[in-house]
């Protein structure tokens, strides 16, 4: 069920000068959520940005009728989006895409990279209920690229790296001992980031015979398979992102 509906900014919570939480309250009950589900989220107020930008739904509170976006500033959009105030009216297409496939064995290893992590609490939510063992890895540039640390530790194990090592172990994710080690302990991976790291990880998978998830953030601006600007090749063809995923099994992937 998609539904175009109407939210209030409820809040924020800023991580950094250019990471943020937004907030945001329905007047209606929402529909159910998973974890992988995203929103096209129109840009009020600026005349300048007339696409709908998509974000992974970081978090929602079926009490209060909230729904949460982990929101890092790269453009115009986005930077506006940190400028509303409390009350400003914020117009959503939700809820879209597919879900992670949560019917796993444990433990699970989850990988994100910088705003990677956006759809991961969901997730983690999700895993706890189930009782599976997870372990979170996180990467990101700087130690300033790497947030929710704390908030993802109420659900798994943190592991941290840094490019410049200023945080965690020194390089990629994909350089982590936890990685690299033979005995390998995960039955599953899941992951979002950009996309060499995703292609990194699919290969890692793929070498230890473990089953991977990856969360594309290919461009989407209608949401709905219309603009065809989110084309991904598939083992079946080509296919939409936001439609057919975003996330996709890397068996389903053409990388």
């Amino acid at each position: 069920m998609k539904l175009v509906r109407d939210f209030k900014v409820a809040g924020y919570k800023w991580l950094n000068e250019s990471n943020f939480i937004i907030e945001l309250q329905s007047a209606e009950d929402l529909p159910p959520i998973h974890p992988g589900n995203f929103a096209e989220i129109q840009v009020p107020g600026n005349p300048n940005v007339f696409l709908r930008r998509p974000f992974s739904i970081y978090d929602c509170d079926l009490t209060y009728n909230t729904l949460s976006f982990y929101v890092k500033i790269i453009g115009e959009g986005t930077a506006t989006l940190g400028k509303l105030k409390q009350g400003d009216t914020v117009n959503l297409i939700f809820p879209l895409g597919n879900k992670f496939d949560t019917e796993t064995e444990g433990p699970v290893l989850i990988i994100g990279g910088g705003s990677g992590i956006a759809p991961f609490l969901l997730l983690g939510k999700e895993l706890k209920e189930k009782g599976i063992p997870m372990t979170f890895l996180v990467g990101g540039r700087t130690s300033g690229d790497v947030h929710l640390t704390d908030v993802f530790g109420q659900y798994g194990d943190i592991l941290i790296t840094t490019e410049d090592g200023s945080q965690g172990t020194k390089g990629m994710v994909t350089h982590h001992p936890v990685i690299q080690e033979e005995s390998f302990p995960f039955k599953k991976i899941f992951t979002c980031g950009p996309d060499p790291m995703m292609k990194a990880i699919a290969e890692i998978a793929k070498q230890k015979s473990v089953e991977c998830e990856a969360s594309l953030e290919n461009t989407m601006a209608c949401g709905f398979g219309a603009c065809l600007c989110c084309v991904v090749e598939t083992t079946t063809g080509n296919r939409c992102v936001c439609t057919d995923g975003p996330v996709f099994n890397i068996k389903e992937l053409a990388w």
